[in-house]
């Protein structure tokens, strides 16, 4: 999935940006639900410091999973930006559509979905938040049909929620945004590409994420467990 990730990346990418993408080392295979995004968080943040570590001129950061996993948490320890799949397809989608509807995976991801679209002040432009009923490791099964399951859903929410775009929810949806478009007729979102964009336009821009406050550096403090030299090299005493 992460290859796939980061071809979607580099195909939508200006000439000259260079993808790099990385996955952590540990924590749960997928992320569905509030207990995998808590497991997968500490290991992210891990992997992000390291990579700013190796090379400090990184121009911006995509967290590709699209319950925007650890994403304030990103902006504490990183310098360049850093944009969520989630909270890049939702601003798309609000500039080209009054309504769209996300389709996502598993029933357990429209709640963390739902409480994001509120968080980024656009509960009310989404008309609904739908889940396919597919598992987010099945995207990676040929045998599983989950592009039927994922279709049948966008023709529903075309038809009842009256929704005029569709985001899809999940990094693994990100091959199948362009056949679903074409399929239906209506645009459809990946986050992946999106926030691929919006971090070129930010560094083009010359925008940082702000350290004024809330998302300054963590405090110097004592750390228990695995990552205390991690959390104190970063620390903003």
């Amino acid at each position: 999935m992460t290859i796939r990730i980061a071809a979607t990346a580099q195909a939508v990418a200006q000439p000259g940006t260079k993808i790099i993408a990385i996955q952590p080392s540990a924590g749960p295979a997928s992320i569905e639900g509030y207990a995998d995004e808590a497991m997968a968080v500490p290991h992210m943040l891990e992997a992000l410091f390291s990579e700013q570590a190796k090379d400090p001129s990184i121009a911006g950061y995509v967290i590709a999973c699209f319950d925007d996993t650890g994403l304030d948490a990103a902006r504490c320890i990183l310098d360049a930006p850093v944009v969520g799949i989630g909270e890049a397809a939702f601003h798309l989608a609000s500039l080209i559509a009054p309504r769209f509807s996300v389709v996502t995976t598993l029933s357990r991801s429209v709640s963390p979905i739902e409480h994001n679209l509120v968080k980024y002040g656009l509960g009310s432009r989404c008309a609904r938040v739908r889940a396919a009923e597919v598992a987010v490791l099945d995207l990676e099964d040929a045998a599983s049909n989950v592009y039927a399951h994922i279709s049948n859903e966008i023709r529903t929410a075309l038809i009842e929620d009256r929704a005029e775009a569709i985001v899809l929810g999940c990094a693994g949806m990100t091959d199948l945004a362009a056949r679903l478009s074409q399929e239906h007729g209506v645009p459809v979102i990946d986050g992946v590409g999106a926030a691929v964009r919006l971090v070129e336009s930010l560094a083009a821009l010359g925008l940082k994420t702000s350290k004024r406050t809330t998302y300054a550096a963590p405090l110097s403090k004592s750390y228990e467990g695995t990552l205390p030299n991690f959390i104190n090299e970063n620390s903003g005493l």
